[in-house]
C-alpha cells in the first residue's frame, strides 16, 4: 500500500477527509469530461490535478530537437515494425490527468489499440519530454510521478539549453536514472536496439549521421 495512504487510515477523522476527496474528485471529473469536449484539435493543453493547462508557442530551438529525435525514433519503428511513434497532439490518459508529451512510443499491443480517429490514447510505453522554463516543474514533478506510478517504461527528459538528456528506466515500481546519457550515447531499453548519439538530438550534422545508420 502507498505510504501516504497508509497514514490516512490511522487518522481520527477518515470519513470527513474521504469525504472532502470524494468531493474534490467529483468535480475533477464534471471539469474533465467539459474539457473533453471543449479542447480542440489544434489546441496543445493538459488537464493535470483538475485544472486545463494550455501550452503556450515553443521556442524555434524546442520545436528543432524535437522534429530531430521524433524523426529517428519514427524512423528505426517504423522500419522494424516495433509500434507507434507520435509527437505533442497526442491526449495520452492517465488515471488522474491528461498529457500530451513531446514525443511518445507504444510498443505493438497498445499501438493495436490506436485507430484512425483515437482522441484519447493510452498511456505511452516511451515519453520525451524538452525542457521549457514554463514546464519544467511538471515536467520533473507530477508528470515523472505519475509516469512513475502508471506504467511507463522509460522516460527521458531533454534540455535543449544545457544539450543533455536525463534517461530514466524502470525499475521494478520506480523510474531510475541511467548513465548511458553522460557517455555521449543514448540506448533505448524501450525500443529494442534503438540506439544514437547524444550529439543527434542537439546538431543537424549528427542527426544525419544517425539518420543514415538507422536506416543502412
Amino acid at each position: 500500500m502507498n505510504p501516504a495512504a497508509e497514514q490516512l487510515l490511522e487518522l481520527p477523522d477518515l470519513p470527513e477527509i474521504v469525504e472532502e476527496f470524494q468531493i474534490r474528485l467529483e468535480r475533477e471529473r464534471v471539469a474533465r469530461a467539459r474539457f473533453y469536449d471543449e479542447v480542440d484539435e489544434g489546441t496543445k493543453a493538459e488537464f493535470i490535478n483538475g485544472e486545463v493547462v494550455v501550452h503556450s508557442p515553443d521556442r524555434a530551438e524546442h520545436i528543432i530537437v524535437r522534429k530531430r529525435l521524433e524523426k529517428l525514433l519514427d524512423t528505426f519503428v517504423e522500419r522494424h515494425n516495433l509500434g507507434l511513434v507520435l509527437s505533442e497532439k497526442a491526449l495520452c490518459v492517465f488515471p488522474r490527468n491528461d498529457y500530451m508529451p513531446d514525443v511518445c512510443f507504444w510498443k505493438p499491443e497498445k499501438a493495436a489499440l490506436i485507430e484512425a480517429n483515437t482522441r484519447k490514447f493510452p498511456a505511452p510505453d516511451f515519453v520525451v519530454e524538452i525542457l521549457s522554463d514554463s514546464t519544467e516543474s511538471r515536467d520533473r514533478g507530477v508528470k515523472f510521478e505519475d509516469f512513475e506510478r502508471h506504467g511507463v517504461e522509460e522516460y527521458w527528459i531533454v534540455d535543449a539549453d544545457a544539450r543533455s538528456v536525463e534517461q530514466y528506466v524502470r525499475n521494478g515500481d520506480t523510474l531510475e536514472r541511467v548513465d548511458e546519457a553522460g557517455s555521449g550515447r543514448l540506448i533505448c531499453r524501450t525500443v529494442a536496439e534503438f540506439e544514437i548519439s547524444t550529439a543527434a538530438v542537439f546538431e543537424s550534422g549528427a542527426n544525419q549521421k544517425a539518420l543514415k545508420e538507422l536506416l543502412s
